[in-house]
Order: C-alpha cells, then sequence, then structure tokens
C-alpha cells in the first residue's frame, strides 16, 4: 500500500506545481501566434497606409490637381489651415476640408 502511494506521487498529477509554467505557455502561445499574423498582415500595413494618406494630404499645395473621396475632379486654388478651396469647373469653386480629399497630382509648374 505504500508503495501505491509513492508511485502515485511520483506521478505528474501529483506534481502540479512543476507543469504549470510550461502548461501556462503551451496554452498562450497560440494566441501569440495569431495576434503576431494578425500584426503583420493588418495592423501593420494598415498603419502604413495611414501614414501614406496623412503625408498625401499634409504636403498638398495650391495648384495640384485632386480627386475629392466623392469622385469630383478639381484644382486647389486656395489654402487656409484645414480648409481648402478647390475649383471643379470654371469659375466654379467649393471649399472642402483636407480629409475629403483622396488622391492628389501634383501641379506641373
Amino acid at each position: 500500500m505504500i508503495h501505491a502511494m509513492m508511485a502515485m506521487a511520483g506521478s505528474p498529477q501529483g506534481q502540479g506545481g512543476a507543469q504549470g509554467p510550461m502548461n501556462l505557455l503551451s496554452t498562450f502561445a497560440p494566441l501569440i501566434i495569431i495576434f503576431v499574423i494578425f500584426y503583420f498582415l493588418l495592423i501593420r500595413p494598415q498603419q502604413k497606409q495611414q501614414k501614406k494618406t496623412k503625408e498625401m494630404l499634409t504636403s498638398m499645395r495650391k495648384g495640384d490637381s485632386v480627386i475629392t473621396r466623392a469622385g469630383i475632379y478639381g484644382k486647389i486654388t486656395g489654402i487656409a489651415d484645414n480648409i481648402l478651396t478647390v475649383e471643379i469647373a470654371q469659375n466654379v469653386h467649393v471649399k472642402m476640408t483636407r480629409d475629403a480629399i483622396a488622391q492628389v497630382t501634383p501641379s506641373q509648374e
């Protein structure tokens, strides 16, 4: 009987503390791997695109041709802080925010 109790004490169930950290790591390893994959496939490219868009919006100059998010083509005729004045037809000017611009084509001046 004592021999059977000692054999049970040597089993993995009797050593609960020794298996804890390794078991915890193996439990969270798939979650960590999934997060790393999401970071490189989704989060990082989105951050790069946001940075590129921000640079485009801050580098706009008077005379640049633009396309708005609504698909309207125009030419920047004035810039005041966050407000752009865009000529969309001869003598037709509209005011819009920088965020309304989807694409910029630099002027040929």
